[in-house]
C-alpha cells in the first residue's frame, strides 16, 4: 500500500471538543422522548465536566430551549458551544465528518456518503452536517471518493488504535444482500480506502456484530481499542442467545490476529448485559458503546448484574479516567447509545 499521508487518531488521544446533537422531536424514541432529552441533558451536563461540546441543535428556538434544560441542570454552559443545523437524526458518530491529521500538523473533515445506514429513507438533512461542521472548525472538508464515486461509511461501523490497525466486520461493509452500503466493494477495495483517507495499514475483519443493531454490524456494540495493541470485546456466555456464537466467532478471529507491527493482538473480555426488549424488539445493549472524553469514560448501564463487572473492566482499561455510568435502558430504544450519539473532535 501507499504511504498514508493521513492518519486517524484514536479516540483516546487529546480531544478538542466532543460533538454531539440534541434530538429535535422522538421518532427514534417513540413513546420515550421526555425521558429522552433529560438523558441527552445528564450526557451533556458530564462531557462539559472534561471537555467543551459542540452541539448541534435544529433552530435557534430550539437552541433557546436546551440552553434552558441545560441551566437547570446546572450544567457549565461556558463550555458549549452551538451549531444551528436543521438533521434528520442525531446519530453524530455516523453523519458527522470524520477528522483525521495531515502530515502539516493540521487537521482535515473527511465526508463520506450517509445514507441512513442503507436502511432509512430520511436521511438527507444528515448529509450536510459534515459541511456545518468542518465550516464551524474552519477546516477543510473532503469528499470520500473511490474510482470516482463518493463513498457510504459510518463511523461507528470503524475502530481504530491510530497507529494504523483498523477493526470492522464483513456483516456490515461487504455483505451482498442486505444493507449494501457500497455494492460489489470487495475487502480489497475497502482497504485501499482505509489506507488512503485514514492511514490504514493492517485491517482486522470480524464477523459479525450483535442481534438488534439496526446497522447491520457496527463495530462499536461489539469491540473497542483501548491502547495500542489491547482491545475489549463482547462475549456471551449464554449458549442459546444468538449473540453466543458471533462473538464466539469473533473472539476467536481477535486472539488470532496482529497489529500493524505484526505483534499479537491483547483481548480483554467483557460481558453482554442480558437480553434487553421493548415491544418484542431485541435491544443492541452493549457496554463497550461507551463514549471517552478527555479525563472520562461515560459507560452506558442497563439496570443489569453485568453493570458492576462491566464498569470495573473499563475502569482497569482506563486507569487515568473516571468511569462513569449513565442509565441508558431508555436510550437504546433508540437502538444506540452513547458511542453512536457523539463524535470526537482530535486537537
Amino acid at each position: 500500500m501507499n504511504t498514508p499521508n493521513r492518519r486517524l487518531p484514536a479516540e483516546w488521544e487529546k480531544h478538542q471538543s466532543t460533538l454531539l446533537a440534541f434530538p429535535h422531536e422522538g421518532a427514534d424514541w417513540p413513546g420515550k422522548y421526555a425521558a429522552i432529552k433529560w438523558a441527552f441533558i445528564e450526557i451533556i451536563r458530564k462531557v462539559a465536566d472534561f471537555e467543551p461540546v459542540i452541539l448541534m441543535v435544529y433552530s435557534k428556538r430550539h437552541g433557546e430551549e436546551v440552553l434552558g434544560m441545560l441551566s437547570k441542570a446546572q450544567a457549565d454552559t461556558s463550555q458549549i458551544s452551538y451549531i444551528i443545523q436543521a438533521t434528520n437524526r442525531c446519530w453524530m458518530r455516523d453523519s458527522g465528518p470524520i477528522i483525521v491529521k495531515i502530515p502539516d500538523g493540521k487537521r482535515e473533515a473527511l465526508q463520506f456518503r450517509f445514507n441512513g445506514w442503507a436502511k432509512y429513507s430520511n436521511y438527507r438533512l444528515d448529509r450536510n452536517v459534515p459541511a456545518a461542521v468542518s465550516g464551524f472548525l474552519n477546516i477543510p472538508l473532503t469528499r470520500v471518493l473511490y474510482k470516482q464515486k463518493p463513498v457510504v461509511l459510518e463511523g461507528g461501523a470503524i475502530e481504530v488504535n491510530g497507529s494504523g490497525t483498523l477493526i470492522t466486520t464483513e456483516e456490515c461493509l461487504i455483505d451482498r444482500n442486505k444493507q449494501v452500503r457500497n455494492p460489489g466493494f470487495t475487502k480489497s477495495d475497502y482497504e485501499a480506502i482505509f489506507n488512503k483517507y485514514l492511514g490504514i495499514s493492517n485491517t482486522i475483519w470480524l464477523r459479525e456484530g450483535i442481534e438488534g443493531d439496526d446497522t447491520h454490524g457496527h463495530i462499536d456494540d461489539i469491540c473497542r481499542f483501548v491502547d495500542l495493541d489491547t482491545v475489549v470485546t463482547c462475549v456471551e456466555e449464554n449458549k442459546i442467545d444468538p449473540n453466543y456464537k458471533r462473538l464466539k466467532d469473533n473472539l476467536i478471529r481477535l486472539k488470532e490476529a496482529r497489529v500493524q507491527d505484526g505483534n499479537k493482538l491483547n483481548v480483554i473480555e467483557i460481558p453482554m448485559p442480558g437480553q434487553l426488549r421493548f415491544e418484542n424488539l431485541r435491544l443492541p445493549a452493549s457496554y463497550v458503546n461507551y463514549l471517552l472524553t478527555n479525563g472520562c469514560v461515560l459507560v452506558p448501564t442497563f439496570n443489569d448484574k453485568n453493570d458492576s463487572i462491566a464498569l470495573g473492566i473499563i475502569r482497569d482499561c482506563f486507569p487515568e479516567r473516571e468511569v462513569i455510568g449513565i442509565h441508558a435502558v431508555d436510550l437504546v430504544w433508540g437502538l444506540g447509545t452513547l458511542h453512536c450519539l457523539s463524535r470526537e473532535i482530535p486537537v
